[in-house]
């Protein structure tokens, strides 16, 4: 008899047991991150990923191994390769996945990493597909210290995996001017 009116008196407290609560806000990075279909899809995932400052975005632009016999490789431009000794042991997706994480925390929550891509061009080749463009990288640290812009050429290798997604599997940096690279970004942020 004392369980009961225990049960009852827990019932009738009015301690809102049985009332639903308000949801809180989710607890992760925005996301304009599509499927990639195709391979311009696939660019502008990239493109997004750095606005986003979405590494599992960012990451998901590579060929993953479950997926691909192909094993993502990155070749960074010669000046970058003599600068920075992390090109030497080869650079995959873990190295990225590094890069990209040091890199976002540089840049303030309120802005935006930008990525714009000129003198594209591209090449299928059979179940794979050649992109080269010219590029220019903007990642707005405030740190003085710290270059905000970037620029290169760079040669994509891509290919669709098992999923029927568009991936790339190599990566080839250049520079192109008195800017830094993208390499040196990485190399500078790794």
């Amino acid at each position: 008899m004392k369980y009961y009116v225990l049960i009852l008196a827990v019932i009738f407290s009015g301690c809102d047991l049985f009332t639903t609560r308000t949801a809180a806000p989710p607890n992760q990075p925005r996301s304009n991150y599509q499927q990639a279909v195709t391979p311009d899809i696939l660019i502008q995932n990239l493109v997004n990923s750095l606005a986003d400052k979405n590494v599992e975005n960012y990451i998901s632009c590579f060929a993953d191994p479950s997926y691909s016999q192909k094993v993502y490789t990155f070749t960074a431009s010669s000046s970058a390769q003599s600068q920075y000794s992390v090109f030497s042991e080869g650079w995959g997706i873990k190295n990225e996945e590094q890069y990209f994480n040091n890199m976002i925390l540089k840049v303030s929550d309120n802005l935006q990493v930008s990525l714009t891509f000129s003198n594209t061009s591209s090449s299928p080749q059979g179940d794979s597909l050649f992109y080269t463009a010219s590029y220019f990288l903007n990642v707005p640290t405030g740190d003085p210290n710290f270059p905000p812009n970037y620029q290169g050429n760079l040669k994509f290798s891509m290919v669709r995996d098992a999923r029927s997604l568009w991936t790339i599997y190599y990566w080839q940096d250049s520079q192109n001017s008195n800017l830094p690279s993208w390499s040196d970004l990485k190399g500078r942020t790794y």
